[in-house]
């Protein structure tokens, strides 16, 4: 009899937001519509900031913590948090088996430095010498390795012993789409059984709001939902850290270890954008994923940014598909860009784990009430600049 076709369970999660840093703090907060946002640190700009975490639970030396900044804090506590919750916490041989894919941006910049450098460079009798003697001697001897991406790959390993091969992937929205679908990809053809997936992201910080303010891809004026921003579009930042726990079936099942959802698939887009591009990459993932779709038990979590055209498009796409239930959480938890769709995978878990969907977030007509039973959801990532994704988790009857 030939073998079974493997799948992928996903038998830990692990999540830090500005609604906490538990499973039920984020059930919680989302059933409670809970709105944490920060209007004045970075005004005019509004961020979701991290709530308060016990690093010392899950990152317990503090020269590892010293070392590291905010984005890699976030994110090596969030993935103890799925290693916690999957089992596998301490677990040598294990976790030397446990391959790691991150999606993550590069490092934080020392804006005190930056200032500084900015302020008196033009005061300077020799603006290029005085660059050159900042640079050598106010610079932290971390600062260059600081901007490394897969620093986080490297302090999950040296912090939690995650020791199998290493992945880290660039690219905001599409980094952490593709970190999952890679993933994914590596169980069912065998090549893993067992996968730590995921990324951070630090909103607090004065260089990235810069760097998309520049963009004219911030929010601006009052706060607004994500579907009620057509009107004055843009991003919210958010402080996010999730990882998953993705493992082949028989694995688990070996190590007596319970579902708690299937990832069924994992597709992605890359269209230039012209106009409609992302209705239309939408509508043609939703067709490769029809063989798998099990029927009217279905909802959708949106990674929509607020940004336009990309999240009017994607409501667009949404009107083909208005007898389901949608979500947007970057209304609640922000904008995160690379861990984005590992949390909203994550959050479909909770989803399937409880059979029921959490309330709607916004009164546009987008989002509306569901008190029916969900057994599939369908996740999508539609990202501010470019790149699309879509996933299909279900629960494990």
């Amino acid at each position: 009899m030939p073998d079974a076709p493997r799948e992928a369970w996903i038998t830990g999660i692990g999540m830090v937001s500005c609604l906490g840093e538990s499973a039920d703090a984020h059930w919680q907060g989302l059933n409670e519509a809970r709105l944490c946002l920060d209007s004045k640190s970075f005004a005019p700009y509004f961020v979701h900031p991290l709530a308060p975490i016990d690093l010392d639970r899950l990152i317990p030396k503090k020269s590892d913590q010293r070392q590291m900044e905010g984005w890699q804090r976030i994110g090596t506590y969030a993935a103890g948090l799925a290693l916690e919750n999957a089992g596998l916490k301490g677990n040598r041989e294990l976790l030397a088996r446990t391959d790691m894919i991150v999606a993550a941006a590069g490092g934080e910049r020392d804006t005190a430095v930056d200032g500084n450098v900015l302020t008196n460079k033009a005061k300077s009798a020799n603006p290029e010498v005085f660059l050159n003697e900042r640079l050598m001697s106010d610079l932290r001897p971390t600062l260059f390795l600081a901007q490394l991406s897969n620093l986080l790959a490297g302090n999950i390993s040296i912090v939690h012993g995650v020791t199998g091969s290493s992945r880290t992937f660039m690219g905001e929205e599409a980094a952490g789409v593709d970190a999952v679908r890679i993933a994914l990809a590596r169980i069912l053809a065998g090549q893993s059984d067992l996968a730590l997936v995921g990324g951070s992201y630090n909103s607090e910080r004065e260089d990235l709001l810069l760097l998309y303010d520049t963009g004219e891809q911030l929010l601006r004026g009052s706060f607004k939902p994500v579907w009620e921003r057509s009107a004055s579009p843009g991003m919210v930042l958010g402080s996010l850290g999730a990882f998953l726990v993705l493992e082949a079936r028989t694995h688990a099942q070996a190590r007596g270890r319970a579902p708690q959802a299937r990832l069924r698939a994992v597709l992605s887009e890359r269209s230039s954008r012209p106009a409609q591009a992302v209705t239309r990459s939408l509508a043609a993932m939703w067709q490769k994923l029809a063989p798998q779709r099990s029927g009217p038990r279905m909802a959708i979590i949106s990674g929509a940014t607020g940004t336009e055209p990309a999240t009017g498009e994607e409501r667009a796409w949404l009107k083909t598909v208005s007898d389901l239930p949608v979500r947007a959480t970057g209304s609640k938890l922000g904008h995160g860009l690379e861990p984005q769709f590992p949390m909203n995978i994550a959050l479909a878990t909770l989803v399937l784990g409880r059979g029921k969907l959490f309330p709607a977030m916004d009164s546009s007509g987008v989002e509306r009430e569901h008190d029916g039973p969900i057994d599939q959801v369908v996740v999508t990532s539609v990202g501010h600049w470019r790149g699309e994704g879509m996933a299909l988790v279900e629960a494990v009857n």
